[in-house]
């Protein structure tokens, strides 16, 4: 499930991942070459040394001009660490299978996005040894899609709109186009895209236009993965009825054996969250000669 801006906005390249050099060449106007070939690649950068370095989505595209890696980071804010980060990975990737890695930026933040375009350059001042570029995808160049058409013509496109552009008054009409779109892409795409939007609807009238209109079209709501999200929750909700049972028999035990429960056990008690913890304590429920007991004979 996805469950954050971070995750939408990188993982949407997953999904589509033409929609990625789409955008930078007609966004960002890079006259990338059209790739004939995608392959996900492992995301994980770290070497033999304990130091973790991951990046967000990591993409191999082939070419007729060549084989690129394109590195996709989701930014939501500035992080001076990241751009300490982003020239390691991009060395990394080029030692360690000899093609060149391009470095996209996608943020929802304007100044994020000002930020991340800044170049970085390591050396001497005027001459340096290594300057990295990054491209940003952002709320300036990322383009606003509020018509129907337009949003049919590439719905990916419209999904990366309504997740950069989704607040405000024009949130509504961005939305609404999308929905309509959406009504011709099949199920199991459109329950993904649907994700990807809500996790990056951070305002809450935006979240709330955009669940209507969800509950109205019933898109997501009848597909296996809902299904499956609704399971979740319901056996969750199980689990903590369960959980309540077995404290409220841990504390009858003790009253029909006439021993007084303090209120301070009897929170303890139905506060724990902790099967094991509460089986333990139901054992010792019939043979303790006090409530307290119950802590003191394990120490706990």
């Amino acid at each position: 499930m996805v469950s954050s801006p971070h995750e939408a906005l990188h993982r949407i390249f997953q999904k589509d991942p033409a929609l990625l050099t789409r955008t930078l060449q007609r966004v960002l106007h890079v006259p990338f070459p059209e790739p004939y070939e995608f392959a996900a690649m492992n995301v994980d950068l770290t070497e033999i040394e304990p130091v973790e370095r991951r990046v967000d989505t990591l993409l191999r595209a082939e070419t007729d001009e060549g084989t690129y890696l394109l590195v996709v980071e989701s930014q939501g804010k500035k992080d001076e660490g990241k751009r300490r980060s982003w020239p390691y990975y991009l060395s990394y990737l080029y030692a360690k299978y000899h093609c060149d890695p391009v470095l996209i930026v996608i943020t929802q933040s304007k100044a994020t996005a000002r930020w991340a375009a800044e170049p970085i350059h390591l050396g001497v001042v005027g001459r340096p040894s290594l300057t990295v570029r990054p491209l940003v995808l952002g709320p300036d160049n990322v383009p606003v899609i509020a018509d129907e058409r337009t949003a049919e013509r590439d719905v990916p496109l419209a999904v990366l709109s309504a997740m950069t552009h989704g607040k405000g008054r024009g949130a509504a009409a961005i939305l609404e186009a999308l929905v309509a779109a959406l009504r011709n892409t099949d199920a199991e795409s459109a329950a993904v895209f649907v994700q990807f939007v809500d996790s990056c609807l951070t305002d809450p009238e935006a979240r709330k236009i955009w669940r209507d209109l969800m509950t109205d079209t019933q898109y997501f709501w009848r597909h296996p993965l809902a299904e499956q999200t609704r399971e979740e929750g319901r056996e969750e909700g199980r689990e903590q009825g369960r959980m309540e049972g077995r404290a409220e028999m841990i504390l009858e035990i003790l009253e029909l054996r006439g021993i007084p429960v303090p209120a301070q056990v009897r929170e303890r008690v139905t506060a724990c969250a902790d099967r094991a913890q509460l089986t333990v304590w139901a054992e010792r429920a019939s043979h303790v000669t006090d409530a307290e007991g119950l802590f003191r004979a394990a120490g706990t």
